[in-house]
């Protein structure tokens, strides 16, 4: 038998062994590119997610893995631990439980907030693309694909300042209440609280008080990013 740790590692190093993200390995696969998040791997009670084994064969079959190599990843799940951290080592006292993990730095792109509203910045799914974007440092803990804006302006005073940078994740879930970052079909790009979103419309709360609330249409909405990180 597999533990869950092993099987959901053995996804982890599959994505890295082929240069991927998780979310990218799953896009690749045809899969929603959140369904090997980490917020997947638990419920809200804290119950086991596993994988379903049709995802595991698309994944299989879109990086040309076959399953005694799999299965090899899996048994590696043990002393290999998952996401982007650093080599785990048994510390004296910590029993059978492994230390925490140290996240490494990656490099996440980086765009002027006024920029994002011009074409060939986004693919379809809101992911960075094109050139102009430079780079920051940020630990990406659970190997989501990430990228950073930069604020300009006073318009979201006052959570976020002129030259504040903030990360935003296009794959991650969104709920009421997170802040997000909204770019329009026109163009229009906004950093917002997700305020409602019903079946017709997105309701977005201002972050600056002397600035309106919006409503739109979705049909209106080109992408809708969640802010996981912030400069102060």
């Amino acid at each position: 038998m597999f533990s869950h740790r092993q099987v959901w590692s053995a996804i982890d190093s599959l994505a890295q062994k082929n240069n991927l993200s998780v979310s990218r390995l799953a896009r690749d696969a045809g899969l929603d590119p959140t369904t090997f998040n980490k917020s997947k791997r638990t419920s809200a009670d804290g119950r086991l997610r596993w994988p379903s084994t049709e995802s595991l064969s698309k994944i299989m079959r879109a990086t040309g893995t076959r399953m005694d190599t799999f299965v090899t990843l899996m048994r590696d799940g043990d002393t290999i631990p998952a996401g982007n951290t650093a080599a785990l080592r048994p510390v004296p006292g910590f029993g059978e439980d492994p230390p925490p993990a140290f996240s490494i730095p990656l490099a996440v792109p980086l765009l002027g907030l006024a920029q994002a509203g011009s074409g060939g910045f986004f693919d379809d799914a809101g992911l960075p693309t094109g050139e102009g974007w430079e780079a920051v440092e940020f630990p990406q803990p659970d190997g989501e694909t990430v990228y950073a804006l930069e604020i300009s302006g006073d318009s979201m005073l006052p959570l976020y300042r002129d030259g504040d940078r903030i990360i935003i994740s296009p794959t991650s879930s969104t709920r009421r209440g997170d802040r997000v970052v909204v770019r329009t079909l026109h163009g229009e790009v906004m950093a917002k609280i997700l305020s409602r979103r019903t079946a017709k419309t997105l309701e977005l709360d201002s972050l600056n008080p002397d600035h309106e609330n919006r409503i739109f249409k979705l049909s209106d909405i080109d992408w809708v990013a969640r802010i996981v990180w912030a400069s102060q």
